[in-house]
């Protein structure tokens, strides 16, 4: 859906997207990360048309960005910007027409969502009257009220309790099934393990990594193997010899063990499971992959000691 070509911005002479290239598969939700400063914000603001490149360039389903496109694209920002003064309603159909909707089809996609959302009895309150996460709730809608092919989300679960969290998260979960192509910038790694399909991450300018986040997530994998098994603790530990460390272990039932084992040179899960099913009774084996968040700090660990 989108593929940035070797961009590069700077201001006043501070490089802060430095030759990066990535692309964004159709239908998928796109994890977009990196620390404060990263570019994130500096690649969003170019994919909606408010900032050009100093080089590189920008296509979208193939074909180079122009304005035209806008209308297919929906955008929340960070920084909310509804207009206080307004209603609801009357925001809503506002910023529908302003994306190409006619009167019709605006007032139809507006009231489907207030009803799904279930605050048509809010439609008519100012929102300076809102609440935060009422007003959150209406922004959201406002950047997907036109039904766009992709949807551009800069900290979405910002400022909403944990109900509301779950409600948005499964908002984006459904408009990927129908479809939609979702850019997710976020520092919530948690909602990247969950939702995210592949991932990027930037640093000072820079692209670090990109991949599906299951690959980023085995490449970066610390070789630990949680075990349960039925059967005798020491032979357990009797067939992993000097293969396979024990970390952890504890007896979940009678007779039943939990354990994290470490991987040492190279050892596979394969060789432990055939060490394994000869002396016990191996009910689950699995390789225990890090979190985003781990795999996040690793890459950028990596960076940083090179560059010392």
């Amino acid at each position: 859906m989108i593929k940035v070509a070797q961009i590069s911005k700077s201001y006043q002479r501070k490089l802060v997207l430095d030759n990066v290239s990535l692309e964004v598969p159709k239908g998928q939700i796109f994890g977009l990360l990196g620390p404060n400063g990263a570019g994130k914000t500096t690649l969003i603001r170019m994919l909606n048309q408010m900032l050009r490149p100093d080089a590189g360039s920008i296509y979208f389903d193939g074909q180079l960005l122009q304005a035209s496109h806008l209308q297919q694209i929906g955008y929340l920002p960070e920084e909310r910007g509804l207009y206080k003064s307004m209603g609801v309603r009357a925001h809503l159909l506002f910023l529908a027409q302003l994306r190409g909707l006619t009167k019709q089809d605006a007032a139809q996609n507006v009231d489907h969502w207030l009803t799904h959302f279930e605050i048509q009895d809010w439609q008519n309150k100012r929102i300076a009257t809102l609440s935060k996460g009422m007003a959150q709730k209406v922004q959201f809608i406002a950047a997907l009220v036109h039904q766009p092919q992709l949807l551009i989300l800069d900290e979405p679960l910002s400022g909403f309790d944990p109900l509301n969290v779950e409600l948005i998260m499964n908002e984006i979960k459904a408009l990927k099934e129908k479809g939609t192509t979702i850019i997710l910038s976020t520092h919530n790694m948690k909602s990247v393990d969950e939702i995210c399909d592949h991932a990027a991450l930037l640093h000072q300018g820079k692209l670090l990594a990109q991949d599906a986040v299951l690959h980023l997530r085995q490449a970066h994998a610390k070789g630990r193997v949680f075990v349960r098994f039925k059967g005798n603790m020491l032979s357990f530990a009797n067939a992993l010899w000097t293969d396979f460390t024990l970390l952890e272990q504890k007896e979940r039932t009678e007779g039943v063990f939990e354990c994290i084992l470490q991987i040492r040179g190279t050892s596979t899960v394969n060789d432990l499971m055939r060490s394994l099913q000869a002396n016990v009774e191996v009910q689950h084996l699995e390789l225990l992959l890090p979190s985003m968040q781990e795999v996040f700090v690793d890459l950028i660990t990596q960076k940083e000691t090179q560059d010392v």
